[in-house]
């Protein structure tokens, strides 16, 4: 499990995806929600404006990533 930090209180799943690296654009956040099985603590999640927190998980093919207040 990798461990990404975040500067706010949340964070839309979109632009989770582009502050951890795994996509470069919105767009292209759009295409993976569309083509791949993305999980937030374990639910099917499509929307890229699901908001995360602190604490939540997010699985895509397989590789998790935990959020974690930057201090």
């Amino acid at each position: 499990m990798e461990t990404i930090k975040i500067n706010t209180q949340t964070i839309e799943l979109g632009q989770f995806l582009k502050w951890a690296g795994i996509v470069g654009t919105g767009g292209e956040a759009k295409q993976l929600l569309a083509a791949e099985e993305v999980f937030v603590n374990g639910e099917l999640e499509k929307r890229r404006g699901r908001k995360l927190s602190p604490g939540d998980t997010v699985t895509i093919g397989g590789q998790r990533y935990k959020l974690e207040a930057r201090n």
